[in-house]
């Protein structure tokens, strides 16, 4: 292996502390003044904290440790779902920086690849939400940033992060695996395919599969339930992603400036000789895009390949030789940026109340911005609708319970029709006082049917009709109207149940025999 020492220049602290605080400030300031709460999928990811059994999950555990840490610092608020996104967003804005400076790149190359992350709508997003998304993009980063560092030294046991990194990653999405592929065919297709020969990058391979085991096991152990939600989301979801459409909205995601810079860098680590000892980070890149692109993969999921070209087009900025137009292109570029992150803010986070997000997005007229996962159109991006209305369910739950009796209290069970009405009944359960919930919905199919039999349940969600197939008596408790929330959560009915014909424990079994 050829050894590719260079003298580095110095991590610009001051510069990068100084955009990570706005980094923080941002986010607390949105956790101060949002009116939106928590956003469907972080019911989900609490509820699996909750129930967490690590080798027997139909999705990779580690986001339920991940909210189980945080329910242990924070509780069940809105701040215990807020914080540690932050906290991920602020790596990956150190990531890119480090990136930069791994290819060579002095202060202002450092700045413009952490204010690039910074102020992309994409990850601004991401740092707001308890999702895995954050934790994936970071993962990605840091493989891409030990490969680079790898390459630039050398030396083997750089390869032992590339693990971990992958590891990590398939112990939070599955996702990882493009990253993994991207790396493989890079490897194949250069001359660094002697590395293959060494006994180094099979022992990150072993190490990657050790450490993202439970991920594996849980889908052995449950039969593949992945194969099953890949081929829903193909059928609802995905249908509606075209060639054009993933590659149109990539400079929406990260910005149209930021976007410029991530395409030098990427021509830059394919084509320059002064990129040379990086060129695997670029086709790992490129060919990771392009796995996404044959298989229809939504438009966010390219964001991890962004801060690692960022890094790389943004020390090709620094190096423009030509003294003024280089400095005018520099400060124009950053100024734009953070413009462009200024423009796309209320659209990135939520900080404005429904009804002033609905008018500046309808002012701006952008409509994947407000386009559902369906292809419908909005007057809200999804993820912030999918953040009202939660808790007023739960309430209108609370509402409906109290009306039961006393014995009745004592057996009753609250059943959502999807994750997100069973996750908010669940998170939100302590604070109103809620019974056990259960679902059939998604992963909290898996969860099981709980203790209870179920001869009275309160329901959200589901029709007075549905529900005579298993109750003799079904009766309306509470309406419900939401009209900011997303459309199937607008309307709903909370029923009371009684009368079971079979218990919750015999359905659950029934259902498995058919599987």
């Amino acid at each position: 292996m050829t050894t590719h020492r260079t003298a580095l220049p110095g991590f610009a602290t001051r510069v990068v502390a100084l955009i990570l605080g706005v980094h923080v400030l941002l986010h607390l300031s949105v956790l101060a003044v949002t009116q939106f709460g928590v956003h469907r999928d972080e019911f989900l990811y609490f509820g699996m904290g909750r129930h967490l059994r690590f080798w027997r999950m139909d999705f990779p555990p580690l986001i339920a440790i991940f909210a189980n840490a945080s329910r242990a610092v924070f509780g069940d608020s809105l701040a215990s779902v807020r914080v540690f996104p932050m906290i991920e967003g602020a790596v990956l804005i150190v990531l890119a920086a480090a990136i930069a400076r791994e290819m060579g790149g002095g202060r202002f190359a450092q700045a413009l690849a952490a204010v690039a992350v910074l102020a992309a709508p994409l990850y601004m997003r991401a740092s707001t939400l308890f999702q895995p998304v954050i934790l994936d993009q970071i993962w990605w980063t840091l493989a891409l940033f030990a490969l680079a560092r790898l390459m630039r030294t050398g030396e083997p046991r750089w390869w032992l992060l590339v693990g971990v990194a992958l590891g990590l990653g398939l112990l939070t999405k599955f996702s990882i695996g493009f990253v993994g592929v991207g790396i493989l065919a890079a490897l194949l297709l250069t001359s660094d395919r002697r590395m293959l020969l060494t006994r180094w990058p099979w022992i990150a391979a072993a190490l990657a599969l050790a450490i993202g085991s439970a991920s594996v096991v849980g889908q052995v152990r449950l039969g593949f339930p992945v194969t099953g939600q890949l081929r829903d989301l193909q059928e609802t979801q995905l249908t509606h992603v075209s060639w054009i459409s993933f590659v149109s909205e990539q400079p929406l995601l990260i910005g149209f400036v930021a976007f410029v810079v991530a395409v030098t860098g990427a021509v830059s680590l394919l084509a320059s000789a002064r990129f040379a000892p990086y060129r695997i980070v670029g086709l790992t890149c490129v060919f990771a895009f392009v796995l996404l692109v044959v298989l229809h993969g939504k438009p966010y999921y390219a964001g991890p390949i962004y801060p690692a070209l960022l890094a790389a087009g943004a020390v090709v900025f620094e190096r423009i030789r030509q003294p003024k137009f280089g400095m005018l292109l520099r400060a124009a570029t950053l100024v734009l940026v953070l413009i462009l992150g200024g423009v796309a803010l209320p659209l990135a986070v939520p900080i404005l109340s429904p009804e002033a997000t609905a008018r500046y997005a309808q002012r701006l007229g952008i409509r994947a911005a407000v386009s559902t996962n369906r292809g419908e159109v909005d007057r809200l991006p999804q993820d912030y609708a999918d953040m009202l209305g939660w808790e007023e369910q739960a309430r209108a739950l609370s509402t409906a319970y109290r009306t039961l009796t006393p014995e009745e209290q004592r057996e009753a069970v609250v059943i959502g029709n999807n994750y997100g009405e069973a996750g908010a009944a669940e998170f939100y359960g302590r604070r109103y006082g809620l019974p056990p919930v259960v679902s059939t919905a998604g992963s909290y199919w898996f969860f099981g049917p709980g203790q209870r039999p179920g001869a009275v349940v309160i329901t959200i969600g589901e029709s007075v009709p549905g529900m005579r197939r298993f109750y003799g008596d079904v009766q309306n408790a509470v309406h419900l109207v939401s009209p900011w929330s997303v459309r199937e959560e607008r309307d709903l009915d909370v029923l009371i149940a009684r009368e079971s014909k079979s218990t919750l424990q015999a359905l659950w079994r029934s259902e498995s025999g058919r599987q």
